[in-house]
């Protein structure tokens, strides 16, 4: 049995619909949920669904029972994240779970991205306990990084803060199947992956990309750490986002957001998803 935490996420939910178009019974998949109602579809195809609150350690091992496998796809809280994963590591540990994958950050050993830091906590966490355990390190989706492509399309310029850095986006269902193999597959015992995108481009290279896609010309402008903060600010974002974009652009100017191990598209097998072809769909929607 394979049980995915966060199911009713935007990966989760796309794990889940590969497994079963790969064929697993629903019947063998576990839907582990904050509010079981967000997951009625889910259990209308026959999927488990069962109540689990990383906050709350009691409806874990519940959760769990029975499961061979698991997928911990990381909260969402910055800041109560550590803990949240720990109660979930904690629980596998105590039924004798067969492998735990866990939806980690690019290079979460070494990265300089705030964001890393609860990572590289819980990967720790994760191989001390003892668990035979696979880290997916996935890196950046197009979908949280290039917000309302038509809204850039209109305004004629993508700002940033990253230089000339090469950055390695996917979409989320490349991630997703990713995920999905390596629950499927074997001999991922104990395996990191570094996963991004076949290309690493630049923040121009990618307004170029928006610019076939839509065919309207979208050039990149190169704010810097200061302008950018400011710009996101005036958007109206809340100053936590706001930071957290503005280091992420500042890592990817150091050269730390490129994947360039090809894990991702050797795990799906078959190429990731392009610019182009992301940006259409995404003009298309």
């Amino acid at each position: 049995m394979i049980a995915i935490t966060g199911a009713t996420g935007n990966l989760g939910r796309l794990v889940v619909t590969d497994l079963l178009a790969a064929g697993v019974p629903a019947a063998d998949i576990v839907a582990m949920v904050r509010t079981a109602g967000r997951a009625a579809d889910l259990a209308d195809r026959g999927v488990i669904v069962r109540e689990a609150d990383y906050d709350r350690p009691e409806t874990l091992t519940p959760a769990l029972d029975g499961a061979d496998k698991v997928l911990l796809i990381s909260g969402s809280e910055v800041g109560s994240r550590i803990q949240q994963h720990q109660n979930v590591t904690a629980a596998a540990v105590a039924l004798g779970v067969e492998r735990l994958a866990y939806t980690s950050i690019l290079r979460a050993d070494t990265s300089g991205v705030a964001l890393a830091r609860e990572h590289k906590a819980t990967e720790e966490a994760i191989a001390a306990s003892g668990l035979t355990y696979t880290f997916l390190r996935n890196g950046w989706y197009y979908e949280t990084s290039f917000g309302d492509v038509a809204d850039t399309v209109a305004r004629g310029v993508l700002i940033g803060a990253s230089g000339q850095g090469k950055v390695s986006f996917a979409t989320r269902a490349d991630f997703a199947a990713a995920a999905a193999a390596v629950l499927l597959g074997s001999g991922h015992g104990n395996e990191v992956y570094e996963l991004g995108g076949d290309q690493a481009l630049t923040m121009t290279d990618y307004a170029a990309a928006i610019s076939q896609a839509s065919g309207t010309t979208v050039g990149y402008q190169d704010l810097g750490a200061v302008r950018y903060a400011g710009a996101l600010a005036s958007a109206g974002l809340p100053a936590a986002v706001v930071d957290m974009l503005t280091d992420i652009a500042q890592a990817n100017s150091r050269g730390e957001l490129a994947a360039g191990s090809g894990d991702l598209s050797r795990l799906i097998g078959r190429p990731t998803t392009s610019p182009v072809d992301y940006f259409t769909t995404a003009l298309s929607a």
